[in-house]
């Protein structure tokens, strides 16, 4: 099961994102569980759980090199997701970037 955490500037905007990655996903037979926390709470999420990968947010983009740092101290990849990306259509995308992980 893979475990993907995003970060965005509430915890409430990636929750499109996060249905478009469950579905494809689940088309693929992928299990994987997915949460979603506000910029505020990242330094702390990041900490608490063994993430396999961590998505950022367009729109807090601006904080990425923070979010970064705590990431590479927790040994987790972490990926900028691209604006087109964030959308009921960047699912596909995602889901491509975690089977790289693989």
């Amino acid at each position: 099961m893979k475990k993907v955490l995003f970060i965005c500037s509430g915890g409430m905007s990636s929750a499109i994102v996060e249905k478009a990655l469950d579905k494809e996903a689940e088309k693929k037979g992928i299990a994987l569980t997915s949460s979603a926390v506000g910029s505020g709470e990242a330094d702390s999420v990041i900490k608490e759980k063994d993430w396999d990968i961590i998505f950022v947010a367009p729109q807090v983009k601006h904080r990425f090199s923070l979010f970064k740092q705590s990431a590479d101290e927790a040994h987790i990849p972490i990926e900028l997701i691209k604006p087109t990306d964030y959308s009921p259509l960047g699912g596909k995308n995602l889901l491509k970037i975690i089977e790289g992980l693989s």
